[in-house]
């Protein structure tokens, strides 16, 4: 694991949460998407839970510097532990970039969002509910281009920083292509989004194929900007 790459994931963590104006619920969109219990988190930082739980909550001020430093420190310590893997995901997309042609939007929320509410910012219609609750973030993509022009270490780059994220194919007649190209990628996002069509002219095995791979599935007809306003809108 590079120096380099811890560094700058602490870095964007750690501004993340001094610019969020939740603090709190930015410093517990990053543990758990670091997949860390509030207990391990504790003892790493040898605090009580119910202190990690208040900084979370808001019940105790907003956390300074240091407290944020020990916090994400103990983050990456844990998953370096563990063998980096999250690192190594986060240091392929920091300095990644796409056309705009490829990509239309990509950003992290400031705190997990649920699933229900995303789709409620499109008007979209939930073809199948998946195991996964919340996203962190979306990714907006032309499924022609992204299938198409990219790699497929260009395809998982689009992710952004976490695969808890929704990604939003546009461009799309039936829901095939994208969905079949999910199925070699591994993770699956939490939930995707078809956009441009109505349930009724989706892929009739879309819905199987979200729930084999076991993520929340939607598709949305409203026109792309204002798709756009909707989702950037969040949370």
């Amino acid at each position: 694991m590079t120096r380099g790459a811890r560094d700058e994931l602490a870095e964007k963590i750690a501004g993340e949460v001094a610019l969020s104006d939740e603090p709190g619920a930015t410093l517990r969109k990053w543990r758990t998407d670091f997949d860390v219990a509030q207990t391990q988190l504790a003892d790493r930082l040898d605090v009580s839970p119910s202190v990690v739980s208040d900084y979370e909550s808001g019940r105790r001020d907003n956390p300074g510097i240091g407290v944020v430093r020990r916090l994400v420190g103990a983050l990456l310590d844990i998953d370096e532990e563990r063998g980096g893997d999250h690192i190594r995901q986060h240091a392929r997309v920091l300095s990644a970039g796409f056309e705009s042609d490829v990509v239309h939007d990509l950003r992290e929320y400031p705190a997990n969002v649920g699933v229900e509410r995303v789709f409620d910012a499109i008007d979209a219609t939930e073809l199948h509910r998946g195991g996964q609750d919340t996203v962190a973030g979306h990714t907006v993509i032309d499924s022609i281009a992204a299938i198409t022009r990219l790699s497929s270490d260009e395809f998982f780059q689009l992710y952004g920083q976490s695969t808890n994220r929704a990604l939003v194919f546009t461009n799309v007649t039936r829901g095939e292509s994208p969905l079949v190209a999910l199925r070699v990628v591994s993770p699956t996002p939490n939930a995707v989004v078809l956009h441009g069509l109505d349930d009724e002219a989706v892929w009739d095995r879309a819905a199987d194929l979200a729930n084999i791979d076991d993520f929340s599935l939607a598709v949305t007809d409203a026109d792309l900007e204002t798709m756009l306003d909707g989702l950037r809108g969040l949370p």
